[in-house]
């Protein structure tokens, strides 16, 4: 696969939430090593939060197409003060996983970051995502101390785990 990238147009939202959410709940996420589908129940997220993302100030959707077919996106919000750039809700199609597209779009993320003129990218994930965690420590990202309890809210799913915690993961990018 050869991916291309660009950011997202509202009349995409439903696109990226079906995505979204097939990667990370349900059945269709089994099909990926990503899912969380062992920890949550219910949905990642839906169309209306996508299209407010994608419509938000210093707030991007990009997203990876392999022959005009959206395989992955992630959320990106710059803040330019603080020099970083948070990346959330990266998704890859779970049956175009392994196959070396998350280190291309990861790649591309840093390009973005730098030429914004940012140093930092951050990033959350649950503590119980080990693996998760050490993929993303062999791309460069450290894991903080910082922990912050997991969003109760529906729209982010219902915990089939007590007291999940989420870890604040940081990289430093340069030229």
């Amino acid at each position: 696969m050869s991916l291309t990238f660009s950011f997202a147009q509202t009349s995409d939202a439903q696109t990226i939430a079906d995505l979204v959410n097939s990667a990370y709940r349900g059945d269709s996420s089994k099909a990926g090593w990503t899912t969380e589908a062992h920890l949550l129940d219910g949905q990642r997220t839906d169309a209306n939060e996508i299209k407010q993302k994608i419509e938000g100030k210093n707030t991007y959707i990009l997203t990876a197409q392999d022959t005009g077919t959206i395989v992955g996106s992630c959320e990106l919000v710059r803040d330019p003060e603080a020099s970083e750039l948070y990346f959330g809700m990266f998704t890859i199609k779970p049956t175009a996983q392994n196959r070396g597209l998350g280190k291309e779009f990861l790649k591309h993320v840093e390009k973005l970051a730098l030429g914004w003129k940012l140093r930092t990218i951050k990033m959350t994930v649950i503590t119980l995502r080990t693996e998760l965690i050490e993929y993303y420590v062999r791309r460069g990202f450290h894991v903080t101390n910082k922990l912050i309890p997991f969003p109760t809210e529906d729209r982010f799913g219902r915990p089939k785990v007590k007291n999940l915690e989420m870890v604040y993961l940081v990289k430093d990018i340069h030229e």
